[in-house]
C-alpha cells in the first residue's frame, strides 16, 4: 500500500490554537479508539499538554474486545495515565463528570482557599473520529456540537457551558505532520481519522480485511457471506460482492460499493468486537526507524 499523507494546512492551524487554549484549561480529556490504542493517540498532545491533569478514555469501548480493553487500560496505569473505557452509545455523563471532579479537585480547592468558586475549564482533544463531539453532546444534553462519521467535521473550536462551573471547549480533530508508522497510518484510515479521498479504497479495504481475518475470521465471515477464511486480493472482493448481492447489471461486481460497505460497517462495529491492536511490551508512540517497525510487530 502506497505511502500515506494526511497534514493539510488546517492541521497546522488547528495544533496553533489548541496551543493558545490550552493555558486557560484546567483538564485535558483525551480521546482514543479502543480498537486501537496505540495507532489512535496523537504523540503531540501528551508534549503540549505537560504538566496538565489528563484523562485518558478508549471511546467506542463497546466496539473492541473486552478483555484487551482491559488489558490496555492496566497498561496506561502503569504509565501513570488515568484511562478509563468508554462508549459514548452506552455510558452516561455522570461517569465523566466524577473524572474531571476528581482532576481538578486540586485547583478547585486552592480556589476556593481564596474564597473564588473556580470555573473548571476542560479540553476535549485527540484524533479526528474518535468520538469527541459526541461526548460532548452527551454531557450537554443537546446536540450541541456536529457530529459525523468522517474526519474534519469540527471546523473549529468551541467552549461548551455544561455548568456554571464547568466549560469543556470542543477542538477539531488533530494528527501529526508526519507519521513513519505505516500500519498506524493504515489502522487510522480504517476508523476513518483520515478522509477516504486520500487513500487507495480497494487496497485499504483489503489490508483491514487481512487483518480482520487473522484475528477474528468467524466473524467477518458471517457479516459478509462468504466462507472460505484463506480468500485474498480480487478473489475476497468477488466473493462479498456474490455473498452480499453487490452486483451491477449482468452480475459484474460493484467494487466500489462493496469496499464503502465493508468500511463502514466496520467503523459501525457490525463486524463483532474486534481489537486491531494489543498493548506492545513498551510503548513509544509512533517512533521512527527500526524501532517502529519492532514495535508494529508487537502489535500484531
Amino acid at each position: 500500500m502506497e505511502t500515506i499523507n494526511w497534514y493539510p494546512g488546517h492541521m497546522a492551524k488547528a495544533k496553533r490554537l489548541l496551543a493558545d487554549q490550552l493555558g486557560r484549561c484546567d483538564v485535558v480529556i483525551e480521546l482514543c479508539d479502543a480498537r486501537l490504542p496505540y495507532s489512535s493517540r496523537n504523540p503531540d498532545l501528551g508534549r503540549m499538554t505537560g504538566g496538565k491533569k489528563r484523562i485518558l478514555l478508549l471511546n467506542k469501548a463497546d466496539l473492541a474486545d473486552p478483555n484487551v480493553t482491559h488489558a490496555w487500560i492496566t497498561r496506561f496505569r502503569e504509565q501513570n495515565l488515568d484511562a478509563h473505557a468508554f462508549s459514548a452509545s452506552r455510558d452516561n455523563a455522570k461517569e465523566i463528570l466524577k473524572l474531571i471532579e476528581d482532576a481538578s479537585r486540586e485547583a478547585v480547592e486552592k480556589a476556593a482557599e481564596k474564597g473564588v468558586r473556580k470555573t473548571v475549564r476542560v479540553m476535549v482533544a485527540g484524533v479526528p473520529n474518535v468520538g469527541k463531539s459526541t461526548i460532548i453532546n452527551l454531557m450537554h444534553g443537546s446536540n450541541i456540537a456536529k457530529t459525523g462519521d468522517r474526519p474534519g467535521v469540527t471546523k473549529a473550536q468551541q467552549w461548551v457551558i455544561i455548568g456554571p462551573y464547568l466549560q469543556l471547549l470542543d477542538s477539531p480533530g488533530l494528527l501529526w505532520p508526519r507519521l513513519d508508522d505505516q500500519t498506524a497510518a493504515r489502522r487510522l484510515c480504517y476508523i476513518g481519522s483520515v478522509k477516504d479521498d486520500v487513500v487507495d479504497i480497494p487496497m485499504l479495504t483489503l489490508t483491514m480485511l487481512d487483518e480482520l481475518l487473522k484475528i477474528r475470521p468467524e466473524s467477518v465471515m458471517e457479516r459478509f457471506h462468504f466462507s472460505d477464511p484463506t480468500l485474498r486480493g480480487e478473489e475476497l472482493l468477488e466473493a462479498i460482492c456474490r455473498g452480499r448481492g453487490f452486483l451491477l447489471r449482468g452480475g459484474e461486481c460493484d467494487y466500489d460499493r462493496c469496499c464503502q460497505v465493508v468500511l463502514d460497517e466496520f467503523r459501525a462495529g457490525k463486524c463483532g468486537r474486534i481489537s486491531l491492536e494489543v498493548p506492545p511490551r513498551k510503548i513509544s508512540l509512533h517512533a521512527s526507524g527500526k524501532g517502529a517497525e519492532e514495535k508494529a510487530e508487537e502489535r500484531k
